[in-house]
């Protein structure tokens, strides 16, 4: 990139002709894989992309995107923009811009990761290699720390700029013959900030559990989910949870005939579900930020603040995630996407093992992978167990047993949890790469619905 990215926006600006809305977004990252107890490959990567949103007559909205756009480049795409405005139909989602003032640190660099931020984790994964040989064990996986910087220049004044970081550690592990395995991942602020020690003891004692294999048949089962598969499943009623589609009847948080559940009781237990920009551990941007429109963002929101957001409350539903139009069609108070997410119980307390000791018999999952909706008014969800569900009788996991397909909606299993643990840091497994900022509690669920044997490792 020859201009700096502020410099690019105010470029935008210059040349737009009408309202406008323009988005820079550095992204610099450094990851490190490794393969049967080996640092295999490492690399540094960096990117940017622009995008300008121009407004016509107020409700007609041009939206173009390019990548490693040069100052040369920024007078065509906004008069591409401009020119996709004047033959777009109406938005329906048009509205006044958001108007404000510069921060101090729009002009600033984007932030930018280096090899030397791979140094601690690599000689933490060195010490975990020798350990894994000593017993007979490999380890395979995968670390990435990113920086994406956002900057947000608008024709009304905005000049705001976002740096978000982030780091993902999974650490897969597998027996000397390959015919075990196991799971364990982390998202932090940095890698410098993973206990990679923790990890690896959590694979070892797994594949340790697996020594034992334990014929069981599908059904229902009571259930022990760990934070990790905890989050892929309150993620996937997250991005379900849109204020309109609820209002129209068309998902779990509507009525069939139109209108929101807001305001019901989706659990007896007192689980509190929030977003926060300023959530401790894992912040996020406290505005808008939209490059494009639909059920969860749109580009006239763009520079809209972002407050603290509880949508569950004490087992009840309080709030659905709204932009400005939808919520005037739903008539619900603005409530915008966030992009963190946290289930928390007053009640709850201790770990996954310790909600393990409490389950007179039942099976604890690892982790959840290739999960897809079945049903949007049920929320109904099918998917794989992956890499490990195990058999506990009187407290103690006594055996692996297969792997299973589930059919299970992840609202409805609200109703039937019948513990929480505490809540804690945790990366989903199947959406952990597109929503890695969550906090979760264990939980121990009645009657999770294992529908078949999966082959699936």
């Amino acid at each position: 990139m020859n201009s700096s990215p502020a410099d690019l926006a105010e470029r935008a600006l210059a040349a737009a002709t009408g309202p406008c809305v323009v988005l820079v977004e550095a992204t610099s990252s450094a990851n490190l894989r490794w393969a049967a107890n080996t640092l295999t490959t490492n690399g540094r990567t960096g990117s940017h992309q622009m995008t300008v949103i121009a407004v016509h007559d107020g409700v007609h909205a041009g939206v173009v995107s390019r990548s490693a756009v040069r100052p040369d480049d920024v007078a065509a795409l906004v008069a591409d923009a401009e020119s996709a405005a004047r033959v777009a139909a109406p938005s329906e989602d048009a509205g006044d811009l958001a108007s404000g003032h510069a921060h101090d640190s729009f002009g600033e660099p984007p932030a930018e990761v280096s090899p030397a931020d791979l140094a601690s984790l690599a000689q933490g994964l060195g010490a975990a290699f020798e350990a894994a040989r000593r017993g007979g064990l490999e380890h395979f996986g995968y670390a990435e720390q990113e920086a994406r910087t956002t900057y947000l220049a608008t024709s009304t004044g905005i000049r705001y700029r976002h740096a978000q970081p982030s780091a993902v550690v999974q650490v897969n592990g597998k027996s000397a013959q390959r015919m075990r395995s196991a799971w364990a991942g982390s998202a932090a602020r940095t890698l410098d900030d993973v206990d990679v020690a923790a990890l690896v003891t959590e694979v070892t004692e797994r594949l340790g559990w697996q020594a034992r294999q334990v014929e069981l048949g599908a059904g229902r089962y009571d259930a022990v989910l760990p934070p990790s598969a905890v989050a892929d499943l309150i993620t996937y009623a997250y991005f379900a949870a849109d204020v309109r589609s609820a209002h129209e009847g068309r998902s779990v948080f509507g009525h069939p005939g139109g209108g929101t559940r807001i305001g019901e009781q989706l659990t007896p237990v007192p689980l509190t579900l929030r977003s926060d920009p300023a959530m401790p551990g894992l912040p996020c941007s406290p505005v808008v930020l939209a490059s494009q429109s639909g059920a969860f963002s749109s580009v006239f929101d763009n520079g809209l603040p972002l407050g603290a957001t509880t949508w569950l409350d004490d087992g009840r539903l309080v709030a659905l995630p709204a932009t400005r139009h939808a919520a005037r069609l739903a008539s619900t108070p603005l409530r915008p996407f966030i992009d963190n997410l946290s289930l928390s119980s007053p009640d709850g307390a201790g770990s996954t093992p310790d909600l393990v000791g409490d389950l007179d018999h039942g099976l604890l999952l690892t982790c959840i992978w290739y999960v897809r909706e079945v049903d949007p008014q049920t929320l109904l969800l099918t998917g794989l167990t992956r890499d490990g569900v195990y058999l506990v009788e009187a407290g103690e996991v006594v055996g692996a047993v297969t792997n299973f397909r589930f059919n299970e909606s992840p609202v409805d299993l609200l109703r039937r949890v019948e513990a929480v643990g505490a809540t804690v840091p945790t990366l989903g497994r199947e959406l952990g790469d597109y929503f890695p900022r969550t906090e979760m509690a264990p939980l121990r669920v009645a009657g999770f619905n294992f529908s078949s044997i999966s082959q699936a490792s």
